[in-house]
Parts: structure tokens; C-alpha cells; sequence
């Protein structure tokens, strides 16, 4: 059945491919088609500053944007910050650890591609506050973000549509709530070879037609993977994915579903002796019985997605490299990351960020690329590929892959 869905899923992709474009390759899911700032203007992020010009706050202020970071370090907010449409947040241009958002939550609109960087809130937010929200929008994508520290849920998608979260890392909830994610009647959302770890619950809870593929669950509280449990209809679609206790964790590592969750599942593992060895068992159809969710034989969203799925041992070892802004892990996440490694000997669910370690103090570092024209590719890749570094305008040529000049410079970052 699994070699058939993973058929099914390349000849999809193979034939929606010829007639969108991808986000970046490598790009998975429902929200993989979105196009961010494509041959719009850049907007060059050159300081760690909250407001004002050459700020992160500056920079997303304005819709149909690239944004590139000349800057490393911790932006630390006083209020909350809304994000443009069509805005590029090219978080792997930044030197050194790459950025952090730190101190309040950030907000989320239509048709945005969002990489290699960390969202954190704060105990100082409002109780209610969630460190990103993604509501009422259509096609974005998160690949390789961090989001940590809310303090009602990490992450909140309300009334979206085509959603990917793909090499994410959503930990360490606070106080009062200290959830993972709410994900209320979002349609085609994917989530895959992402990281929960260290939240009470919701990990995420699913009220929400989704795809739920190759991710960890670690060290949940009184619950992990929490069904929508109300009286509309969800469809959840478990493929894959390991659960593994930690020293906060409950056996509950599915928990409220009722009826109305319509789940399909297949090669999904839990391991719960926390004795440190990747030793679990296979989830089976009784598991899903017992939590009075409808079970299903069929998925509903898989075969119309383009996920590679591969066995939940191998995507335990995926995540353990790439979950969270991976490029270069910082303190918090290499941290949290250990927690997994330990497979169930360590972790610890906490109140507040300063019970966590607080965030570290992180020098600022300056990018030393020269970029003579300012459009976002240094003079030296300019060169090496045969463009005019005196010349903004060949940064928006698009290629014969579909690509911008700028977004194949922003593409060879990552691999």
C-alpha cells in the first residue's frame, strides 16, 4: 500500500510540476507552489534593531519582497509583527547562527516562503499570545524554522489553505497552556519530518484536514498527537511518524478524537520504555479504535500530495539533522535536539523561557559579501555565474527552470 501511495504521489507531483512552479526544490506538501517575493524587490535586513529602517519589522512591512539579512544575531521584539503577502524571508542568507526573532509573536499572510529561522515568544507576551500564526490565508510555506516559547500554543492555523511545515522544530510551549500547535479547520496542511518536543499537548492538535508524515513526537506532557474532537468532520492521514516518551510523558500519545476524525495510518511507531534505545512498536488499528476515531482504509490527502515517505526509523535520523534552522543550530535548539538523542533519558517541560536557559546572548555579526548593485547576490557568485554585478535588473531574470537569478543564488545556500 505505502509503495503504491509513494507512486501515485511522484506521478502527481510529476504532472502538476509541469504546470507550477515549486517554491524552492525540495519543496513538499500543499503549500509547496508558493511564489513569495518572485521578481519583486529586495529589501536588505542590516541590523538587529525592533523598528526603523533596515529592521526585520521594516523589512515584512511591506508586501512583494525578498528579504535578505546582512546581519546575524537576536531581534528581540516589543510587539507583535505582521508579515506582508508575497514576501521571502531568506533566513539562510544571514552569516554566522542566522536570526532569531525573540520576545513576541509573529503574524503570517498569503503566498509566503519562510526558511531558516527561528521564531521564539516570551513569557513577557500576553497569556493568549502564540508565537506564529498562520490564519486565514492560502499557500505558505515554513521549511527548516524554529518556532518555541508561546505561551497558548507555539504555532496557530485557523481557515488556511495549502500549508507546509517541513523541517520545522515547534518546542517548548510556556506557561499557562504550554501547547504545541492549534491547527482549527485548516484544509490541505502538511506536516513532515518535523520536531515536537517539550510541549504539554497538541502535537499538534488537528481539528483540520491534514497530512501528518515522517515527524517526531518527543517528550509530550499528557498528550501527543491530539484529534480535532468536535462535531465537524476532520481527516488526518498518520504516516510514518514516531512517537517517543521522554520524562514529562504520560502513555497517551494519541489522546480526543472522536468520531468525526476520519484517520488513516500507516507504518507509524511509538516507543515509550524510555530506556534510551529506539526500540518502539508499531501503531495499529486498535490504537486508533481505542480513541473512537473512524479508521479508514484509504488516505484522503496523500495520493494528492508529493511527500517522499520513508519508514519512521529513518525519519527519526532525518529530523535529528534537519529540524529547526539547521544550517547552523544555536543553543536552544541543539539543546532540545539532544533531548531526542537521548531517547527518552532526557527532556523537561517548562514554565517559562528563563527555566528553559533563557535566550543566549549572541553576537551580532556582519555579512562580508560585497554586493555592488544591491540586489541580494554577492559579487563574487555574480561573477562565478557569468551576471553583472554592477547590474540589479539580471537578479530577476527567471531561468529555464523557472527560477529567478536571485532565487537560484538564494536555492544554493541550502545545499
Amino acid at each position: 500500500m505505502l509503495r503504491t501511495l509513494l507512486f501515485l504521489s511522484a506521478l502527481l507531483l510529476t504532472l502538476t510540476s509541469n504546470a507550477q512552479q515549486l517554491a524552492f526544490p525540495g519543496a513538499e506538501g500543499f503549500g509547496r507552489f508558493a511564489s513569495g517575493g518572485r521578481g519583486d524587490s529586495v529589501y536588505r535586513v542590516t541590523n538587529l534593531n525592533d523598528t526603523g529602517k533596515g529592521s526585520f519589522r521594516d523589512a515584512v512591512s511591506k508586501p512583494h519582497r525578498t528579504v535578505v539579512f546582512d546581519v546575524a544575531g537576536v531581534i528581540k521584539i516589543g510587539g507583535k509583527i505582521s508579515v506582508s503577502s508575497d514576501i521571502t524571508i531568506a533566513g539562510q542568507t544571514a552569516p554566522g547562527e542566522g536570526i532569531t526573532v525573540y520576545g513576541n509573536g509573529v503574524s503570517f499572510k498569503s503566498n509566503t516562503i519562510v526558511r531558516y529561522i527561528r521564531f521564539r515568544g516570551s513569557i513577557n507576551m500576553s497569556k493568549g499570545s502564540c508565537t506564529v500564526v498562520a490564519d486565514d490565508l492560502k499557500d505558505i510555506i515554513f521549511d527548516h524554522v524554529s518556532i518555541e516559547w508561546g505561551r497558548w500554543d507555539n504555532l496557530h492555523i485557523k481557515k488556511s489553505i495549502n500549508v507546509t511545515l517541513q523541517y520545522c522544530l515547534i518546542g517548548e510551549s510556556i506557561d499557562p497552556q504550554r501547547f504545541g500547535a492549534l491547527l482549527e479547520v485548516p484544509e490541505y496542511v502538511t506536516i513532515h519530518h518535523s520536531l515536537f518536543a517539550g510541549n504539554q499537548s497538541r502535537n499538534p492538535k488537528a481539528k483540520a484536514k491534514i497530512e501528518f508524515i515522517n515527524n517526531v513526537v518527543y517528550n509530550w506532557g499528557k498528550s501527543g498527537f491530539v484529534g480535532g474532537h468536535s462535531s465537524a468532520s476532520h481527516y488526518q492521514d498518520l504516516v510514518g511518524n514516531y512517537f517517543i516518551s521522554g520524562p514529562s510523558s504520560t502513555d497517551e500519545f494519541l489522546s480526543m478524537f472522536s468520531a468525526t476524525d476520519h484517520v488513516y495510518h500507516q507504518g507509524n511507531f511509538v516507543d515509550i520504555n524510555k530506556d534510551g534505545k529506539l526500540n518502539g512498536r508499531l501503531i495499529t488499528d486498535e490504537d486508533i479504535i481505542k480513541e473512537t476515531a473512524t479508521l479508514l482504509k484509504e488516505p484522503t490527502l496523500i495520493t494528492k500530495s508529493n511527500v517522499r515517505v520513508s519508514k519512521a526509523d529513518e525519519a527519526v535520523k532525518v529530523v535529528i539533522a534537519e529540524a529547526g534552522a539547521s544550517l547552523k543550530r544555536d543553543q536552544v535548539d541543539n539543546r532540545i535536539v539532544g533531548y531526542l538523542k537521548s531517547l527518552g533519558k532526557k527532556g523537561q517541560i517548562f514554565k517559562t523561557e528563563a527555566d528553559a536557559g533563557g535566550q543566549p546572548i549572541v553576537k551580532q555579526v556582519l555579512s562580508s559579501l560585497k554586493d555592488t548593485d544591491q540586489d541580494g547576490i554577492p559579487d563574487n557568485w555574480e561573477n562565478k555565474n557569468k551576471l553583472d554585478a554592477k547590474n540589479a535588473t539580471d537578479s530577476k531574470k527567471i531561468l529555464t527552470n523557472g527560477y529567478t537569478n536571485l532565487e537560484q543564488y538564494l536555492n544554493s545556500l541550502t545545499k
